[in-house]
């Protein structure tokens, strides 16, 4: 992990300035509010014109030929990287943190496969195919599924260097060394999300979440995006959600800190 991607993962967004004494947020009267509405309508509608634009740019990158010949382990045994878009010609992967020393898969990436595991049909039905990776051995992708009530198709790297090429697992002993030469820069989240994954946050860190896009177009298998860290919050369902609550993602210095797996709130 670079100081570049540890300070865009944990860059909160921008929050808004100091409240007058006494209240916990500007009051005004209708009218003042479906003016500042109006005003904000506006933004959102430059917003959302914008995502329009970048999606087209996204579509537009130069796709890259993969053409090393990774197999990744399924619970269908081995599969080659054009095996695994099922019959269908988008293959989308999010590289999900659950490495050789975890015990458990690490619970901001859990709550993503949350998000994601109720949309595989539609996606399905449009022509893409979406599934996690991680590079522990296969057995641990599938009891962890299994606990988690997920459906969704996993697949283990852990015999291939399909994660370490691709940037999203790197090696346990260079990990540790940075760690420990940044060990009092970490957040805190780092030492949470390891302890709660059975491991420590060198074996934690040698993972990072990641998103991936392949095409496959006369037999040739091209990635055609990739996006990390702070990147991924398209697939964080809750937080548009958030967004548009009164009180926003509310998180301040305790950045993702009250993300749980979804079967440990009420613990």
């Amino acid at each position: 992990m670079t100081a570049d991607a540890l300070s865009e993962w944990t860059r909160p967004p921008e929050w808004v300035p100091d409240l007058p004494a006494g209240t916990s947020h500007r009051i005004g009267t209708r009218d003042e509010w479906e003016t500042a509405r109006a005003e904000l309508l506006v933004r959102e509608k430059e917003h959302t014109r914008l995502g329009d634009e970048l999606a087209r740019q996204r579509r537009e990158l130069p796709w890259v030929r993969v053409e090393k010949d990774y197999r990744l382990e399924t619970d269908e045994g081995p599969r080659a990287l054009a095996e695994l878009f099922d019959g269908r010609s988008q293959l989308l992967i999010y590289h999900f943190m659950l490495g050789p020393t975890y015990e458990a898969g690490c619970p901001i990436n859990s709550s993503i496969a949350d998000s994601v595991n109720g949309l595989i049909p539609h996606l399905n039905a449009h022509d893409v195919t979406m599934l996690l990776v991680s590079q522990a051995p296969q057995e641990k992708p599938r009891a962890y599924k299994q606990r988690m009530g997920w459906d969704l198709p996993w697949a283990s790297s852990a015999g291939s260097e399909f994660n370490l090429d691709l940037g999203y697992s790197s090696g346990e002993e260079l990990t540790r060394s940075w760690v420990a030469q940044n060990i009092g820069s970490l957040p805190p989240i780092f030492e949470r999300n390891a302890r709660a994954s059975g491991t420590d946050i060198g074996g934690y860190l040698t993972q990072s979440p990641g998103f991936s896009a392949f095409v496959l177009e006369d037999g040739a298998v091209y990635q055609t995006y990739s996006t990390g860290w702070r990147g991924l919050e398209f697939l964080m369902g809750y937080y548009p959600i958030l967004d548009r609550a009164p009180k926003g993602r509310d998180e301040d210095d305790g950045f993702q800190l009250w993300i749980r797996r979804h079967d440990e709130y009420n613990r």
